[in-house]
């Protein structure tokens, strides 16, 4: 895919208030380190990931996404009404319906022209909700898309520790280490076609990108019911085949980086800068590891964000524009994974 008038405006966010540490999630799993003979240190010397955050208790995603939908507009000076189309794309919904991009929209004031709807991909959400605005932006639909979503992690990491203090088991420790990085935050993105709010010299243009998928592995990483259908009193369950996501996921960075590589014709030393899913400290060396790519090019949040999901990838680039990473000109690779699995790159010209 190539596009021609597609351009990031802006972005927003919000970084949950609570702070919870890796140690304090390992000093309550102490019931069932005790019972088979591991010490504390070992979960993040694994992820790498210090601390994470959590919203606080009596909270709902839209209103979050809504905080960093309207910094996004804020730093671009649109306006709400200027939104041809809104897109939730959080892997956590404040319900089943309606989409909760509804109450986003309500919130912000958008106007009653805008489409507005959810699209929901795991951790590739954001990447698939803002190729969604930019299809539209290219073929001239509309002039402006917010992308939007929030992610919440405190209510699965509770239940999975007290599954894991429950079984006391190692095996099923494996299958759900993986949860235990849960962050939280919301995002916000906001695209247009070039003809709205700042000098063009601050944009950020969106050249195009690949995706492939390897959905065969469909079953490695799940956050289900206990129980098939949509039972009302089930347990809401994580389990990840950790090793298999990474073994099978590396080989879908692989070939889908190399696809990335010739459909924009790019030499050895570029991409420039990379931003990427923010899993933990093992699988990002992997990944640049099988990539040839020096480690130096890529931003990292997940030692003080932890994993949070689909808001992942563009908080990270956020933040690293705020502390000036990027450099006028960067061809930067926006490298979005998702669980099912599914692989996107997304090539922007800073």
């Amino acid at each position: 895919m190539k596009y021609t008038k597609v351009y990031i405006e802006s972005f927003g966010y919000e970084i949950a208030p609570n702070v919870v540490t890796t140690a304090e999630i390992e000093q309550q799993l102490m019931p069932f380190y005790n019972a088979v003979g591991l010490k504390p240190g070992q979960l993040e010397a694994i992820t790498g990931i210090r601390e994470r955050r959590y919203w606080d208790i009596n909270h709902t995603l839209a209103e979050h996404a809504a905080v960093a939908g309207q910094k996004a507009l804020d730093a671009a000076d649109i306006s709400a009404d200027q939104i041809n189309t809104l897109v939730y794309c959080g892997v956590c919904k404040d319900g089943f319906e309606p989409a909760t991009a509804c109450n986003v929209a309500e919130i912000l004031k958008v106007g009653r022209n805008a489409q507005v709807f959810d699209i929901q991909n795991a951790c590739l959400g954001m990447i698939t909700g803002m190729v969604t605005v930019a299809n539209e932006i290219e073929l001239g639909n509309i002039k402006a898309g917010l992308v939007v979503s929030c992610e919440t992690a405190r209510q699965i990491v509770d239940s999975t520790i007290d599954e894991i203090n429950s079984h006391k088991s190692i095996d099923f420790y494996k299958k759900t280490m993986a949860t235990l990085t849960g962050g939280s935050g919301a995002v916000a993105v906001l695209l247009t076609d070039g003809s709205l709010g700042r000098p063009v010299q601050q944009r950020h243009a969106v050249k195009g990108g690949v995706v492939r998928n390897a959905i065969q592995y469909n079953g490695l990483c799940q956050w289900k019911f206990e129980e098939k259908g949509m039972p009302t009193t089930a347990r809401v369950i994580m389990r990840t085949d950790a090793h298999g996501v990474m073994e099978h996921g590396l080989k879908l960075l692989f070939d889908t980086f190399m696809d990335f590589k010739q459909e924009f014709n790019l030499s050895d030393d570029k991409p420039d800068k990379f931003i990427g899913h923010q899993i933990g400290s093992t699988h990002h060396q992997k990944s640049y590891q099988i990539l040839s790519q020096d480690r130096k090019k890529d931003f990292c949040t997940y030692p003080f964000l932890g994993n949070v999901g689909s808001v992942a990838l563009p908080i990270t680039a956020a933040i690293a524009d705020e502390q000036g990473f990027f450099t006028k000109d960067d061809f930067v690779a926006f490298v979005g994974a998702g669980s099912g699995m599914n692989c996107y790159i997304l090539g922007i010209e800073w």
